[in-house]
């Protein structure tokens, strides 16, 4: 190790003070700094410190970014996303509902809408998915990677209870018309099994662009 680097790393674990994961931070920093230093190459201690601080920033600003995230707990993050998720079930569960039992206009244009574009609303799904391994990711880093798989177990219950109503017809199909037919029964089944997938591709470029 350097001395740019020594000294770059001992000025993070200083400003970091009594940060909770202190030395897990300081043990992935210290990766990006020693990678950093053999592309530099041969330079002047001073040169080579002022070039780490340009692609990493300061370790006073580093240690600001990370202060500012303590109040982020995985607790939270899971809950918030756990939540979404359940809205959007309930949400739907409550269209559906007003659409079949009361002859509202404006509940009719929505549900038409809708129902006119189903791999829209795939796509938006989806997008949902990416963003919580993103998330994940972004905030927790190399620690998140058990978390996210925990936080999308428990978030997509709602997907599997309603599936399985559906195709064990413990709910009226008739509801769902016309958008529930075998091909977007299908579609959604495939895209259950990628929801996985998606979520880790949001994890490691989150994760990316959290250092």
């Amino acid at each position: 190790m350097s001395v740019a680097e020594h000294d770059f790393l001992k000025q993070l674990d200083q400003s970091l003070g009594n940060y909770p994961n202190k030395q897990e931070i300081l043990m992935e920093y210290e990766t990006h700094v020693h990678e950093i230093s053999l592309e530099i190459g041969k330079q002047d201690d001073s040169v080579k410190y002022k070039q780490i601080e340009q692609r990493l920033g300061s370790p006073e600003e580093i240690a600001k970014v990370w202060s500012q995230e303590v109040s982020i707990t995985p607790k939270r993050t899971q809950w918030l996303f756990v939540g979404f998720n359940v809205c959007l079930f309930i949400g739907g569960a409550v269209l559906t509902f007003l659409y079949n039992y009361f002859n509202w206009s404006w509940v009719e244009i929505i549900w038409v809408n809708m129902t006119d574009i189903p791999n829209l609303i795939i796509m938006v799904y989806f997008v949902f998915w990416g963003l919580l391994g993103y998330e994940i990711g972004k905030e927790f880093g190399s620690q998140g990677k058990r978390f996210l798989r925990k936080t999308f177990f428990i978030s997509i219950i709602p997907n599997l209870v309603l599936m399985n109503l559906t195709v064990f017809q413990l709910i009226p199909t008739s509801w769902f018309q016309p958008l529930l037919s075998i091909p977007f029964i299908l579609a959604c089944i495939v895209c259950t099994a990628f929801l996985y997938p998606v979520c880790l591709l949001g994890y490691r470029w989150g994760k990316k662009l959290s250092v």
